[in-house]
């Protein structure tokens, strides 16, 4: 369930309206989302995996 999250806009995403999405902190579960269809599904991630994600997009090394 991802009503009463507080979802963040990726600080990359411009005013343009282009790809967007946006980023919502649940105990141990990230939910990401398109910010442009906001009633659209929901990609829900534990935590852990998101950070392994994000190591990932920053080019540091795994860290399994």
């Amino acid at each position: 369930m991802t009503s009463g999250l507080s979802w963040h806009k990726s600080s990359y995403s411009g005013s343009g309206g282009g790809n967007c999405v946006e980023v919502a902190h649940a105990c141990a579960t990230v939910h990401v989302r398109d910010s442009k269809e906001q009633c659209g599904p929901v990609l829900s991630v534990p935590s852990h995996q998101w950070v392994g994600f994000i190591r990932h997009l920053a080019g540091e090394p795994y860290k399994g």
